[in-house]
């Protein structure tokens, strides 16, 4: 397959398995990535994860700010198959009908659960047992094409967003790998999605991140798990925020929300159902540290009347 022009189309880190193995077995002649943005407190350009590789194997990147807008570059090349993973905009008909076996899309979900932009966050979040990555034709609307492939994982009662993230991130290039040969001999499967059974996964807002400890326990794990390592949920506490970066819930059908319970080693705050025991902690402008560590350096029995919102 090396003569095979391909074009990705990709922005984080998530994708660089993907986009390593294309290189390593196909001619990729341009990878599209999102704008370079300002990072951290110095604001300094940082160019996407997808552009650093991009630029190391000596790939022509291109950043349109607004692809629907400007995407001449791309017709241009006249690639045989456009790739996608993660690149984080709607991809207009005009490409969708540019190269001759199609767009391709990794996403990271069983479709059609869990359309949209943080699947993997959600699958924990939501509740899911299990998720995968599919592989499938991409069409105008998000995440509706038809389906080529799909491999399954299970997520475990401990899995975070980062274990799944690990695991997927592994799978996802030898998926790939293995059907493309089938895209291009047109021997592929083409399951059609079945919209009466699809969810969503849209991107997660800030709102979201906050722990409402009037739900029930399991559900305050799934958030915490979720959320973890990025961005962390989180939970205001005598008015200050914290970071709740991992715990456990043990049941209690006697408690009342939302009171927080220090024992010798231990802080947890009652939910609707019982008490979730946060075992690392993240203050503001701190470290991660562990709930033992944390309680050493409070004042514990002012802190345990604290109100929790």
């Amino acid at each position: 397959m090396k003569d095979l022009k391909v074009i990705f189309m990709g922005t984080p880190e998530f994708c660089l398995p993907v986009l390593d193995s294309l290189i390593k077995n196909t001619n990729v002649s341009l990878v599209v990535s999102q704008p370079d943005k300002l990072v951290g407190r110095k604001k300094i350009l940082t160019p996407t994860p997808v552009k650093s590789l991009a630029l190391e194997n000596n790939i022509e990147v291109f950043q349109p700010l607004k692809i629907r807008e400007d995407y001449k570059r791309i017709i241009e090349l006249n690639p045989d198959i456009i790739i996608t993973c993660a690149y984080g905009q709607i991809i207009p008909k005009e490409i969708l009908n540019c190269p001759k076996y199609g767009c391709i899309n990794v996403h990271a979900s069983l479709l059609p659960y869990l359309r949209g932009g943080a699947p993997i966050q959600h699958a924990i979040i939501d509740g899911y047992t299990k998720t995968g990555i599919t592989i499938m034709y991409m069409d105008e609307a998000m995440d509706t094409g038809d389906i080529i492939a799909s491999r399954e994982i299970t997520i475990n009662k401990d899995d975070t967003y980062g274990s799944i993230y690990t695991k997927l991130q592994e799978i996802a290039p030898s998926l790939l790998i293995e059907v493309l040969p089938s895209i291009i001999n047109k021997t592929n499967k083409r399951i059609k999605q079945d919209n009466s059974i699809a969810t969503y996964a849209w991107n997660i807002k800030r709102e979201e991140e906050h722990i409402d400890f009037n739900r029930k326990g399991l559900e305050i794990d799934s958030l915490v798990r979720g959320l973890n390592p990025i961005p962390y949920a989180n939970t205001i506490i005598n008015n200050i925020e914290y970071k709740v970066v991992s715990g456990y819930f043990v049941p209690d059908n006697k408690v009342t929300p939302n009171k927080i319970v220090i024992t010798k080693n231990m802080l947890g705050i009652t939910c609707l159902d019982g008490i979730y025991y946060i075992t690392e902690i993240k203050p503001a402008g701190k470290k991660v540290m562990a709930i033992k560590d944390f309680l050493n350096g409070i004042r514990i029995n002012e802190f345990k009347n604290y109100e929790v919102k």
